[in-house]
């Protein structure tokens, strides 16, 4: 039980979001190191069995665990341990931790989303939400949170329009019928526009936050030129991340 247990799970599933956070402040790793353990935990909950029902119980434990965050349940766990320690003190909102954990339901089964609007609701709730909560917990005023939530959602459509192929290989219906990839990635350029509109409510100290979203950019104007998979080099990877970790421009 601690934030050493977490990062190392991070560095394992989800490495983007382990650069992010080694590029970050070593202040800020407490805070971010529990959010994104508990948010690749929740994410890999739906695929590590075959049976809907497990899956299900799986979520719900979560669901449990954040619930009960102030009476110190399952303290124990390596990343629920942290998490709690986290949620009680910089006050995190245990409604959008919830939402999170609720929308990893659709990974579960295999319907589509409900339009265009089913899958805005998907990246809202997952990827925005998580983005917020890490804004919040490194200090964030409620004045940030619209362009934190368009920024991280910009960024939480990046990311799942990665996934699509693995998804569809899966079994999911990841877009809905008539929206392709292009629409998902004009979709997000637009929101991230409207995050840099609201730029000067977000707090230069609360910028580690948004590391996670130092590829978002490039990757989505990839896909509105026509790359179905977008990638960047490592090169191309390395000096974004530094660029934006040094400037805190986002």
């Amino acid at each position: 039980m601690s934030v050493a247990a977490c990062a190392a799970l991070v560095e394992r599933g989800d490495p983007d979001r382990f650069r992010a956070v080694m590029a970050a402040p070593v202040e800020a790793r407490a805070q971010l190191f529990p959010l994104y353990a508990f948010n690749l935990e929740v994410a890999r909950a739906p695929w590590v069995t075959q049976e809907p029902l497990i899956a299900e119980m799986r979520l719900q434990w979560w669901r449990d665990v954040v619930e009960n965050a102030a009476s110190g349940a399952a303290r124990a766990h390596e990343v629920a341990g942290p998490l709690h320690e986290v949620i009680r003190d910089f006050g995190l909102p245990v409604e959008v931790l919830d939402s999170l954990i609720a929308a990893r339901r659709w990974d579960i089964h295999r319907e589509p989303h409900e339009g265009a609007e089913g899958l805005d609701a998907y990246l809202e709730d997952t990827g925005a939400g998580l983005m917020w909560l890490a804004a919040r917990a490194l200090g964030a005023p409620d004045a940030a949170e619209a362009p934190v939530r368009a920024y991280g959602w910009a960024t939480a459509a990046a990311m799942y329009i990665r996934a699509v192929p693995e998804l569809a290989a899966r079994g999911r219906q990841p877009l809905p019928d008539g929206f392709g990839v292009a629409e998902l990635a004009k979709r997000g350029l637009e929101k991230l526009v409207e995050a840099r509109k609201a730029r000067r409510a977000v707090p230069k100290e609360i910028s580690p936050a948004l590391l996670a979203g130092w590829q978002a950019e490039s990757l989505l104007r990839q896909v509105v030129a026509g790359r179905s998979l977008p990638e960047l080099s490592e090169a191309r990877k390395r000096w974004g991340l530094l660029r934006q970790a040094l400037t805190g421009r986002w």
